[in-house]
């Protein structure tokens, strides 16, 4: 199941150029799939997140299986993959599920806060 807080918008393969590498500040962008157990658990993670940190950090989610292009040009080649854009560019890649703390720790350090 993708997150479903409002704060954690989805894209796809059309709208991610415009949603995520054109967006103003940084971007988290979670590649999950249905099938993907350890995605679920990492779901509510990203939802509690894109609450918290709505207004400094976007949250958005891409379904890795309905979406391959950007899957592949990314090269996300696990799930559930975390990656962390900012100025269009990837700053940080994370594979598999994580807690909150562990997670924003490491996207808080990319970021240099």
């Amino acid at each position: 199941m993708p997150p479903m807080s409002p704060s954690a918008s989805a894209v796809t393969d059309a709208t991610f150029e415009q949603d995520v590498l054109e967006h103003e500040g940084p971007v988290l962008v979670y590649f999950w799939a249905t099938w993907c157990p350890s995605c679920r658990m990492v779901a509510p993670v990203i939802d509690r997140i894109a609450d918290e940190r709505a207004g400094s950090l976007a949250v958005r989610v891409i379904n890795a299986d309905e979406n391959p292009l950007t899957t592949r040009s990314h090269q996300v080649m696990s799930l559930p993959t975390l990656m962390l854009f900012r100025g269009g560019r990837p700053v940080l890649t994370l594979v598999g599920a994580r807690s909150r703390t562990r997670l924003l720790s490491e996207v808080d350090a990319a970021l240099g806060r």
